[in-house]
């Protein structure tokens, strides 16, 4: 629906709010005229040179099909050189040692602010399927988190949540510059969701976090080069420009999910330095990246996910390069996300997976990381504790890891097996979480861990490069597409085996299945599978609005 109170050139043909009555009478209206025009402000600035910063991903992917490989920096870059350093953390950023994640859903906000963790983090991308209805209903409960009268009843069990005196520090990660939200067009084209996201929390949130004593807190997803972090540090420029706030108020951290990100570390600090704070490794999406990236590479075949830890070499060479990085910088080097949850029904599962994630910490804090992700706050406890035996100070800055990272190191092909139990793994994980997402559930706990978009992007593309240089398995099948289509087909009968045939009735495993099929079949894979996904997602809220 379009309004005559919207800003000219502003149309949304979404909801209103989460819920049919709209927000409730303590929350602002989130789609008022003056947080549209703000958001308008944004696109009509920076839509144009993003649209330069995709069309420059499809050309640098290009090259490295035809063979290019991503390098370092020259080392007389300004980046590379000189003394400089990021602006200094604020206070309440300044111990990190456990961060949680998860979608902005009431429930999960309340639990994840009182788990004990430093940081919360908030997400819009990987762990929220983007419904217009979920992406209002997380700006809702972020606007009355931050004033600190966010609270839930569950209508199941009758129990009610609300936030705790002292409660985690909060950040908030957008969606990646990939994508778009359909539902908010300006000049007739839908905006950057990054934009949507990041504009909405921000106008609305952060002249209230800054007077209650904390800032305005981003986590930025997904970037290649330094020209796209130059491209946000305007961004933010502008947006604290327009909200009277000082430069550097908005602090980031940047995600480094992608190939071409680790060899440009310095350069994404350097053109964010003033706000800056830290850089991440984001290991499940740099493991997507890494075999998406080399996907044309027929001698780069990656062996099974579950294969794939942090032991290998490349995955090591990466996070050492990012403490040193980091470090050097004066910027928090975090952790990666432990996937694993408790697991409530088995004790002995459960001590095999708290004893996981222990060591998957004690090696992050010990190769000087400044803290480190949990994605389910019965994990906090368990990470803190590893990191504060092992780290007394609030962060581990002064130290930086000895041994120069080189470029082949960061392109080493992990050794390993490719298997049919690993083929049959992928396919299943993929259409389960694929069928969950286009539900509109962001984030599934799958075999006692916990699959977000990342996990499922590995699963696509690790089999899309199998099938594709026709990699043959370890009982001698040659993978093809017809054998492939055999082995969707039996992952369907194994899921409806799981759930229940009301379940898988009732559910989208056809719909699923299909787009599975046809990205994995495609011999140009499309960069990110929520992109055709989008759309599918969008199939009943749009039937039912025009119905």
């Amino acid at each position: 629906m379009s309004t005559p109170l919207f800003p000219a050139g502003v149309e949304w043909d979404g909801p209103l709010g989460p819920r049919d009555d709209g927000f409730g009478p303590e929350d602002a209206a989130l789609l008022n005229p003056a947080a549209l025009a703000f958001v308008t402000g944004l696109v009509r600035a920076f839509r144009a040179p993003l649209d330069i910063l995709l069309a420059e991903r499809r050309e640098r992917q290009r090259r490295f099909d035809a063979g290019e490989r991503p390098r370092f920096l020259p080392a007389g870059h300004p980046a590379r050189s000189g003394d400089w350093q990021v602006a200094p953390a604020p206070a309440d950023l300044l111990d990190r040692r456990v961060e949680i994640t998860g979608p902005p859903e009431p429930k999960m906000l309340v639990n994840a602010l009182n788990s004990g963790a430093k940081v919360y983090m908030a997400d819009f991308e990987d762990s929220l399927a983007p419904l217009p209805a979920n992406l209002l209903e997380g700006q809702a409960a972020l606007h009355a988190a931050v004033r600190r009268r966010l609270c839930f009843q569950d209508a199941a069990s009758g129990k009610g949540y609300a936030l705790k005196d002292r409660t985690a520090v909060l950040m908030v990660r957008p969606r990646g510059l990939h994508l778009e939200e359909r539902h908010l067009r300006v000049d007739g084209r839908p905006v950057p969701a990054c934009l949507f996201d990041a504009g909405l929390f921000l106008f609305h949130n952060a002249r209230e976090l800054v007077a209650r004593g904390t800032g305005p807190y981003l986590y930025l997803p997904k970037l290649e080069d330094p020209a796209e972090a130059r491209w946000w540090n305007e961004v933010l420029l502008l947006a604290q420009a327009a909200l009277g706030l000082p430069e550097g108020t908005v602090r980031v951290t940047l995600l480094i999910e992608t190939l071409p990100a680790a060899f440009q570390m310095e350069g994404l600090l350097y053109e964010l330095r003033q706000h800056a704070t830290g850089l991440n490794l984001g290991r499940w999406d740099y493991i997507f990246s890494f075999i998406k990236t080399l996907r044309a590479d027929a001698s780069a075949l990656l062996p099974d996910r579950a294969q794939i830890a942090m032991t290998q070499p490349f995955l090591r060479a990466y996070a050492r390069r990012l403490v040193q990085v980091c470090h050097r910088r004066g910027a928090h080097a975090m952790g990666g996300m432990s996937a694993f949850i408790p697991v409530k029904t088995d004790p002995a599962a459960h001590a095999r997976a708290m004893a996981q994630v222990q060591a998957d910490k004690l090696r992050e804090v010990q190769d000087g990381c400044d803290g480190t992700w949990v994605a389910h706050p019965g994990l906090v406890a368990e990470a803190q504790a590893v990191f504060d035996a092992h780290m007394p100070e609030a962060n581990q800055l002064p130290r930086i890891p000895e041994g120069e990272v080189a470029e082949a190191d960061l392109l080493r092909i992990p050794e390993g097996t490719r298997t049919v139990a690993g083929l049959r793994h992928n396919l299943r994980v993929g259409l389960r979480y694929l069928e969950a997402w286009l539900r509109g559930q962001g984030c599934v706990p799958l075999d006692h861990l916990m699959e977000d978009a990342a996990t499922a992007e590995i699963c696509r593309m690790q089999v899309w490069q199998w099938l594709h240089h026709e990699a043959v398995l370890d009982d001698g099948e040659r993978l093809s597409p017809s054998l492939f289509h055999m082995w969707i087909q039996e992952a369907l009968a194994q899921i409806r085996a799981e759930v229940g045939l009301d379940a898988f009735l009732d559910g989208r495993y056809g719909d699923a299945a299909d787009l599975f099929e046809t990205l994995l079949l495609d011999p140009d894979p499309a960069p990110f599978l929520t992109l055709p996904a989008y759309g599918r997602l969008l199939q009943p809220f749009i039937l039912e609005v025009t119905a």
